[in-house]
């Protein structure tokens, strides 16, 4: 049984893994506590997937940069460490080397000998194990070793629980603060937009001078495009509150990927509920759709600026594609059935939607892709 000074260390221990809320500070405090606690030369925690059958995280002590380096991969839970995933009890080996199991070190691993491990469970489920090897002075683990590597374990899995719920916490209040900026951008910004705008129309009326009224009908425009910019920005807000897939950050992904074949970013707008209104089915649709067009672009516009808009307006989702390049009949596609249009045409007829390819007054190309939202299950 653990003595006064033992139990001291626990104890001490204890203090320590759990002053911290941070995962990733927690885990790195219990293998450091766990090895310190019982003389061990080297220690890891290595943290099970989902599945629990494999490592998907190893933390070590013991073990220097260039050590590390030189072993290569970390391990997945093989040999006497796949022990401990297969059956989650504590394990104490003299030498683990005679151990039938022993799956081997890699080339550069330090050698080792004793050997303790322990599971840490988090409410019921195995979060991992406490890996343990070589105790100072050459001895092997004892009774009392094992004891205070256990009673680590269980306040470990105590305050990885608390850690997961303090990041829990921190997101709540990071959508509480995203919703209060949606709602002061919609009640305050857009309000004020609005009203300069009406102003602005109010004060063509008293002008005459041609130039002007051009002057203040651009800004009235520029106001327009600005609202819109707000509200896809509310939108976004808002859809933060939902976990999950992110259409709006995979079409910006998709965008940011493009511009190695464009030379440019392209200059991306969203308007209404992307995220909540685009489900997973109809946004590889969009995908695909997205990635074709800007591919065209970048094959065969030759242009130095390209938009994509992606907007949600009642029961429609709009794609439009608008390059400043040299036109779709420059470009022998304006009507084409070749592979890319019709592969772009073919997925909005599927879809009851409309695909349209055309020449900009402004010079260039607009591909415009437009399906229902009703009738996506």
């Amino acid at each position: 049984m653990a003595g006064p000074r033992q139990l001291r260390r626990l104890l001490e221990g204890v203090l320590t893994i759990g002053s911290d809320l941070d995962l990733h500070s927690v885990l790195n405090r219990i293998i450091t506590t766990a090895a310190e606690m019982v003389d061990a030369t080297y220690g890891a925690l290595g943290v099970l997937d989902e599945s629990r059958t494999k490592l998907i995280d190893f933390i070590t002590v013991g073990v220097d940069d260039a050590t590390h380096a030189a072993i290569g991969s970390l391990p997945e839970g093989h040999g006497i460490l796949g022990l401990l995933i297969i059956d989650p009890r504590p394990l104490r080996l003299p030498d683990l080397n005679e151990h039938p199991d022993r799956f081997g070190f890699p080339p550069n691993h330090p050698k080792m000998t004793s050997f303790l491990g322990v599971p840490i469970v988090v409410r019921g489920e195995v979060f991992g194990n406490l890996y343990l090897c070589d105790k100072a002075g050459g001895d092997v683990f004892t009774d009392v070793d094992q004891e205070l590597a256990e009673g680590l374990a269980s306040a470990a899995g105590i305050a990885i629980e608390n850690a997961r719920l303090h990041a829990r916490v921190a997101e709540y209040a990071t959508i509480e603060d995203r919703e209060r900026i949606a709602r002061d951008l919609h009640d305050t910004v857009i309000q004020r937009l609005f009203a300069i705008g009406l102003g602005l129309q109010s004060t063509m009326r008293l002008v005459s001078d041609d130039a002007v009224r051009d002057r203040l009908s651009s800004a009235i425009d520029d106001l327009d495009v600005t609202v819109r910019d707000v509200r896809a920005a509310i939108f976004g807000l808002h859809s933060t509150r939902l976990p999950g897939r992110s259409v709006r950050q995979e079409v910006l992904d998709l965008c940011s990927e493009s511009a190695r074949g464009l030379g440019f970013d392209p200059m991306v707008r969203f308007d209404g509920p992307i995220d909540t209104a685009v489900d997973d089915t109809l946004a590889d649709e969009l995908f695909a759709v997205l990635r074709e067009a800007l591919t065209n672009v970048a094959r065969h516009a030759h242009a130095d600026s390209v938009e994509v808009s992606i907007a949600v307006r009642d029961t429609t989702l709009r794609v439009t594609v608008e390059d400043d390049g040299i036109g779709p009949i420059e470009r022998g596609i304006a009507g084409s059935g070749g592979n890319g249009v019709g592969n772009m045409r073919s997925r909005a007829s599927r879809l009851h939607g409309d695909f349209s390819i055309d020449a900009r007054d402004a010079g260039g190309t607009s591909v415009r892709w437009m399906v229902p939202l009703k009738l996506q299950r």
